[in-house]
């Protein structure tokens, strides 16, 4: 059964003490100026957060026969969710969205290429899937790729990509249609655009509610060119890819949203411990200590829920468990803890009252912050869909 080993255990303990070292005096600053701290991403590439399920031929810390390299990276994505979701999906979405489609279905070549500055920190890449009318609805995509001699020719625009317009962006993996299969429907395949492409636009950065840290653009393309060479993968494959890179998202995010809820139990708590009315701490009150006994159920849920995933997914790239296990856990994880999330910040607020309300204190990031969880790689809807399609229901 799955399990933390004592190395993760204390790879936790590195990573947490370079959030509290590294993100946590900085970050209030850093959420009110909405600045990408460009200069923080090669100081995890030096932890080697980029390369925990990265093989070492290109610069990552893979060990094939030691497994639970990605139980390692949600661990890492928790413990930097704990101080700040926006570094936590900086590095989620920089391993899930930009290093894996590569490694996962790159050429020799493209790995060659572009992983080893990634794994680094030297430069980050982006996953273009979702547009401006087409999210958890990949069939509508519009965006185009047309082969042209040894070239593709890209038009389109994308939407909400993180890590896009970074001043390190390398290269973002796109989604477009490159033609129909033989039932009439879009043949999607994924091509990747270096940055600095003729006809590649990056568009101005979002004014978000939340993840103001965060690096996150519309992307537009006109007349974008690329060498043919610049495919991954097989063409018209590219739907079996972003469903694969989704599933290990969902895990990723689940540990995101982990992180965030073990802090506003450890807030609440506090806070609850010093803060008086008439005369005593308000944690002794029941309307108080009941609220925290409920966040400390969710952390413990979300906790066995993340892992349980993140080992199933472990399990399936040795061999031992089916895609289905992984897919099934993921969207579970992903639907409990986000909502959870959302659930979590909500109560901590409350138990902060007014304070709650003030920027000064954390908890009022982490509510901005908590709401995408229930958007990001698959709506809450999406994820109750997937599940019920593994209950055996009549198709």
């Amino acid at each position: 059964m799955f399990e933390l080993s004592q190395d993760h255990e204390d790879f936790r303990k590195v990573v947490r003490d370079f959030a509290e070292r590294e993100v946590e005096p900085h970050v209030a600053q850093w959420d009110r100026d909405s600045h990408f701290p460009t200069e923080l991403v090669p100081k995890m590439g030096d932890l080697g957060l980029f390369g925990l399920v990265v093989p070492e031929e290109f610069g990552g810390s893979l060990d094939p026969e030691e497994g639970g390299a990605f139980t390692t990276l949600c661990v890492a994505i928790e413990e930097l969710g704990r101080v700040d979701q926006s570094i936590g999906i900086t590095l989620s979405a920089g391993v899930g969205l930009g290093i894996n489609p590569i490694l996962t279905f790159g050429t020799e070549e493209q790995k060659q290429q572009w992983l080893p500055d990634l794994v680094a920190g030297r430069t980050l890449a982006g996953f273009g899937l979702t547009e401006p009318d087409a999210g958890s609805d990949a069939g509508a995509t519009r965006t185009k790729a047309v082969r042209d001699g040894d070239e593709w020719v890209v038009d389109g625009a994308k939407a909400f990509i993180t890590n896009s317009g970074t001043d390190i962006t390398s290269v973002v993996t796109v989604t477009a249609r490159t033609g129909t299969d033989d039932k009439g429907r879009p043949e999607l395949s994924a091509i990747m655009i270096p940055s600095g492409t003729t006809g590649f636009t990056v568009e101005e950065p979002y004014h978000k509610l939340g993840w103001h840290i965060s690096d996150t653009h519309g992307l537009s393309f006109a007349g974008c060119r690329v060498p043919s060479s610049n495919l991954l993968g097989e063409q018209g494959s590219g739907f079996k890819q972003f469903l694969k890179t989704l599933d290990d998202g969902r895990i990723a995010i689940s540990a995101l949203a982990l992180g965030l809820i073990e802090r506003m139990l450890a807030e609440s708590t506090a806070y609850a411990s010093s803060r008086t009315a008439f005369g005593r701490p308000i944690g002794v009150n029941q309307g108080i200590s009941f609220q925290l006994a409920d966040l400390a159920v969710m952390a413990e849920t979300s906790r066995v829920l993340t892992y349980k995933a993140a080992w199933l997914k472990d399990e399936h790239d040795a061999g031992r468990r089916s895609v289905a296990d992984v897919k099934k856990a993921a969207a579970i994880a992903k639907l409990y803890t986000s909502e959870a999330a959302v659930s979590a910040t909500r109560i901590a607020t409350q138990v902060f009252g007014g304070n709650g309300f003030m920027e000064e204190y954390p908890v009022a990031r982490f509510y901005r912050d908590a709401k995408i969880l229930e958007i990001g790689e698959g709506t809450s809807e999406v994820q109750r869909m997937v599940i019920a399609r593994h209950l055996g229901l009549p198709a």
